[in-house]
């Protein structure tokens, strides 16, 4: 009897050593198919959060460019104007240079060739005699010449009576002529 209790025993050891064994496959089992679960979800949680990444990099670097070349196209527009202002404040030095009492005698003469020049007075930045000598002949016909602190280069020709006048100043002369020596655009 002794062995049979002594089998039995044993029988019982072995059967919850083999039981205890299966659970312990089982538990161990269980905890690889959760560890593969864990490992694949990080996996595509850092593959989407490496896209993420990659998206943001490109949006990035577009709006880099864009705002590179936007500067780029700022700064040629703020040359270009830079470079017009320039040829405009040349244009207007080489006017008053140009306009010596001659050429404005000439300039004026042209102007009121043809009009009735007794209504009619002329702003000139000061009178002198080669200015007289220019203008003899509308000034013998009533043309009024005037000193205007105002008009540094050139003249204005005006109704006497207020009514309207011809801007013909370095300044708007400069105006006028500006678009034929300064390119804009694009």
């Amino acid at each position: 009897m002794e062995m049979q209790i002594s089998d039995l025993v044993s029988s019982i050891k072995k059967e919850g050593i083999e039981a205890a064994n299966a659970e312990a496959e089982r538990i161990i089992k269980e905890a690889e198919a959760r560890a593969a679960e864990i490992v694949k979800a990080a996996r595509e949680e850092a593959d989407k959060a490496a896209q993420d990444a990659k998206r943001e990099i490109d949006i990035q670097r577009q709006s880099a460019s864009l705002a590179a070349d936007q500067a780029k196209r700022d700064a040629m527009i703020s040359f270009r104007a830079e470079v017009n202002e320039e040829y405009k404040r040349l244009l207007a030095a080489d006017i008053k240079r140009s306009l010596d009492s001659q050429a404005l005698g000439r300039l004026i003469s042209a102007v009121v060739k043809d009009e009735d020049v007794s209504s009619l007075s002329v702003d000139v930045k000061a009178v002198d005699a080669a200015l007289k000598a220019e203008l003899a002949t509308e000034i013998k016909k009533g043309l009024e010449i005037r000193v205007n602190k105002e008009v540094e280069a050139g003249f204005r020709v005006s109704d006497k009576d207020g009514s309207g006048y011809l801007d013909c100043t370095d300044e708007a002369l400069s105006e006028i002529l500006a678009p034929y020596f300064t390119k804009s655009g694009s």
